[in-house]
Order: structure tokens, then C-alpha cells, then sequence
């Protein structure tokens, strides 16, 4: 009988947990829980002799893996997975998925929400200013990305695209307008949304050179990773642009500098918020029990993000 262990320092839903439970069973596969854990030995101790693990944004890291001696293939449930070293991964074999999609919509209602929460500043009582009529710039047109344009054009903003793996004929069709260039979006978009993912060539890529070319009023969006951001470039930026904007869905780790230094211009969630709903709980949790039991039973590795 195979093991899945369900390794969670913040838990899934109940409700989650009693369908992927359920998942398991139909299968015929033992479930195990290893919830709110508070030190990293006793994750070590739970991988041992099983052969599959879901975690959310628990770190998998190769001390993990040497210890899941037994492990087969590792899901996170969510889209991100840098929390997961693919490498060792790949050397020992081990198939490591994601369940891209299931937050999604979850992500892009908060990247619109900050938009209105700091547009209409804070909800402080003073005057805002609103969405409709603003351009909106999507950077990288993925599962994230494709719902907040869908939600923004809702809001009566102009949506532009720029994302060089997405071909132009798959944007133009639903009346997005799409950009050649991310320095184009840049100038052109007073809001500016990161969905890319977080590895070596987007870390700090978001740098003085980009943002320096927004327009009057401008709003950085950032539901994606702190690092993709230059924080020595988001200082000048507030330094040199008193009309500039930062909103994201972590602090980045100058944060006690831009607190002190400008205050009321940044908002940061306390922690990270993008896929804390119920919906988007249940969705990816359940995903990768599902995508757990497709691999076993019919060698399907179409969510795997390593090689």
C-alpha cells in the first residue's frame, strides 16, 4: 500500500483534507497528516518511509529528500514551487509537480483588491481615485495572469499583455492588447501586475530601469515573489517619484526603511495571501491528491516541473 503524506505547517481546509482523505482511500493508498508542525525534525521524521508527499509552502529541500528515502514524486499545491529543490529532486528521481491554475482566480481577486484598497487610499476617508478608465499592464499571461485581465476589464480598465511565451493571436482574441516589449508596458501601463515566476532570470528583474519609465500616478502590483523586485530600486523610486506606488502580497525585506521613510505609500499583506481562500484551499489540495494518484496509477507527469 502506498503512503501519502500531507505535510502542511499551515493546514488545508478541513474540508480539503476529509477530499483528498477520500481521494486516498478510492485508491487504495494510506493517508498520513503532518499539520501545524513547529520544527523541522519532525518533518524529517514524518517523510520517512513514504511515497508521496503534498505540501503547501512547507520547504522541501534536499535534507527532506535525503530522508524520504521511499518518496516517488512531491506536489506542491499551488503554482509557485520554489520551495522545492528540483535539482536534488531530479537526481534522486523524484517526480516534482505543481497544481497551476487551482489559485488562480484566489490571486487575481487580491491583486484587484489592493488596486481599489490603495487607490482609494487605504479607506482613510480622504479622496481616491478609481480603476475604470486606467491602463492596467499584465506582466507574463499565465493561469494568474489571464484572471485579473478578465476581472480588470470589469473594472473598465485597458489591459495590456506582455508575455514573450504567449503569441499574440492567443491575446488578441480576447480584446487585450498586446505589447512587444516589457519596457513598452512600462511606460505605457499605470498599473503594472507581476505574475512571472520567481527564478534566475526574473530575480530583481523589476529594477529603476523599468519603473522609471511608468507614467504619473504609477502602481507597482506584486502578488508574485519579493525577489522578482529590486528593493534598492523600489527606495529610489519612492525617493525620486512621489507619485509612486507599491502594493504586494509580501514585505519585501527592507520594509522597516520604507516604513519609516514613506509611510501611507506601500501596502504589504502580513503574510502571504494570494491563494488564503477557502475555494482556492480545497482546489489545489485536492489537485494534488488527484495528480498524486494519476501518476501512480497511469504514469501521467503532466503537471511535473522538473526534469
Amino acid at each position: 500500500m502506498k503512503t501519502i503524506l500531507v505535510a502542511t505547517e499551515k493546514p488545508f481546509a478541513p474540508e480539503a483534507v476529509d477530499l483528498i482523505r477520500k481521494i486516498a482511500d478510492e485508491a487504495g493508498y494510506k493517508l498520513q497528516l503532518l499539520e501545524k508542525y513547529t520544527e523541522k525534525s519532525e518533518l524529517l521524521k514524518a517523510v520517512e518511509g513514504v511515497d508521496a508527499l503534498i505540501v503547501r509552502s512547507d520547504v522541501v529541500d534536499a535534507e527532506v529528500l535525503d530522508a524520504a528515502k521511499s518518496l516517488k514524486v512531491v506536489v506542491r499545491a499551488g503554482s509557485g514551487y520554489d520551495n522545492i529543490d528540483l535539482a536534488t529532486c531530479t537526481g534522486k528521481g523524484v517526480v516534482a509537480m505543481n497544481t497551476p491554475g487551482q489559485n488562480a482566480n484566489a490571486v487575481a481577486e487580491l491583486a484587484l483588491g489592493m488596486m481599489v484598497y490603495f487607490a482609494r487610499n487605504h479607506f482613510n476617508g480622504k479622496p481616491g481615485t478609481e480603476l475604470k478608465g486606467k491602463k492596467l499592464g499584465i506582466c507574463a499571461f499565465g493561469n494568474v495572469g489571464k484572471q485579473v485581465a478578465r476581472i480588470a476589464q470589469g473594472f473598465d480598465m485597458t489591459v495590456y499583455i506582455v508575455d514573450p511565451y504567449v503569441e499574440k493571436k492567443q491575446v488578441a482574441r480576447k480584446e487585450l492588447i498586446f505589447l512587444s516589449s516589457v519596457e513598452e508596458l512600462y511606460r505605457t501601463c499605470q498599473y503594472v501586475s507581476l505574475h512571472m515566476p520567481l527564478n534566475d532570470e526574473t530575480r530583481g528583474s523589476v529594477n529603476y530601469s523599468l519603473l522609471s519609465l511608468m507614467p504619473q500616478g504609477a502602481v507597482l502590483v506584486n502578488t508574485a515573489r519579493k525577489e522578482i523586485v529590486d528593493e534598492d530600486s523600489l527606495v529610489r523610486m519612492f525617493r525620486e517619484r512621489p507619485d509612486f506606488g507599491y502594493v504586494s502580497d509580501i514585505a519585501p525585506d527592507n520594509k522597516e526603511l520604507l516604513e519609516k521613510e514613506f509611510p501611507g505609500r506601500f501596502y504589504f499583506t502580513p503574510k502571504k495571501m494570494g491563494a488564503q481562500t477557502a475555494e482556492a484551499n480545497i482546489n489545489a489540495g485536492v489537485a494534488a491528491a488527484r495528480q498524486i494518484v494519476d501518476y501512480f496509477k497511469k504514469g501521467d507527469t503532466r503537471f511535473q516541473v522538473n526534469k
